[in-house]
């Protein structure tokens, strides 16, 4: 017998989810200019593995960068 994969969790507070669904709203807007050679490296990046969203894809990879970034240089003690 196979397990149901949209399992609900049983028990959890509606609020406690609302607050996080909540949280993860973008409020925050930023704008970026790119030029023809970056744009068209970016429309054929999108043709060539089918990603439909570029906002996505973007949003995506900046926030792998900081990450990663962040990660690296992490603050230490001494």
């Amino acid at each position: 017998m196979c397990a149901r994969k949209n399992k609900q969790i049983p028990n959890v507070d509606p609020d406690f989810l609302e607050k996080q669904k909540a949280a993860l709203v973008r409020t925050h807007r930023q704008v970026i200019y790119f030029n023809e050679k970056e744009m068209n490296a970016i429309d054929e990046y999108c043709r060539r593995f089918k990603v439909t969203c570029k906002g996505a894809m973007l949003r995506q990879a900046i926030i792998e960068r900081v990450l990663a970034d962040m990660d690296e240089n992490h603050p230490t003690l001494f």
